[in-house]
């Protein structure tokens, strides 16, 4: 009977509790950087925008926080995670652990790489220009070595570090006026954006993560050499994989 019982609670964790809780974390974490940055960052030098969902090729892309500035577009991409945090770069998925108990998340750095391409392709500026932050807000602690975009504390510091003007006055204007009649004019919604991503991330002829096309390709080397997979047409530049 005890055995029905611990199954029965954790279908119910992890059927209801875990995603009710996990959506509002994502939104208190949005809410915390929105206020972080209206504090401490100067309205003259960075207009902001929250939350956009922006149209593209291969579906939507969600992102929490843009700022638009002489210095650069900014992504900052929110995430509200407790306890100890393992990951890098080139790894799909991340891991945190909280009191012994293990979970993954999505590598955000992957995140970060298709929402720079989506938003340089809608608002017609060079990638080099945007610069993506993926911002941990929760209690937590870096575990491995992370890139410096990367950060669990001081965002409004990181983006004042950004002291050289790379965009004009003229083409910030431009940018502001986009997003802003993009915002005004736009239907799309959270709905939308989440029937879209399972339509990408089910794609056998779309990168769910850079947009490119999936190609056939044969392993050469391992236990693998001669099977076959699908990966990115942009490798190495991005070297998203999925099985055929």
């Amino acid at each position: 009977m005890r055995f029905f019982e611990k199954a029965l609670k954790r279908f119910i964790k992890q059927t209801f509790v875990r995603p009710i809780t996990s959506r509002f974390k994502g939104w208190s974490g949005e809410q915390s950087t929105a206020l972080s940055m209206w504090l401490f960052l100067d309205d003259k030098n960075y207009k902001r925008f929250h939350d956009v969902i922006l149209p593209s090729s291969n579906g939507t892309a969600q992102l929490d926080h843009i700022l638009v500035s002489t210095y650069g577009v900014f992504i900052v991409e929110t995430k509200n995670k407790t306890g100890w945090i393992f990951g890098s770069e080139e790894q799909a998925t991340w891991t945190q652990i909280v009191f012994k108990e293990k979970y993954t998340f999505q590598n955000p750095l992957r995140q970060a790489y298709r929402q720079k391409k989506v938003l340089a392709m809608f608002i017609g500026i060079n990638e080099s220009c945007i610069f993506p932050v993926v911002y941990f807000v929760g209690d937590c602690e870096f575990k491995t070595d992370l890139p410096l975009n990367v950060i669990n504390s001081g965002l409004p510091s990181y983006l004042n570090n950004f002291k050289e003007k790379i965009i004009s006055e003229d083409e910030v204007t431009r940018i502001i006026k986009i997003l802003e009649q993009h915002l005004l004019e736009s239907k799309l919604s959270a709905s939308d954006h989440v029937r879209s991503l399972g339509d990408r991330h089910n794609s056998k002829t779309t990168c769910p993560k850079c947009g490119g096309g999936l190609v056939m390709r044969t392993t050469r080397k391992g236990s693998k050499e001669g099977s076959t997979f699908l990966g990115c047409m942009n490798y190495p530049q991005c070297r998203f994989t999925r099985n055929t």
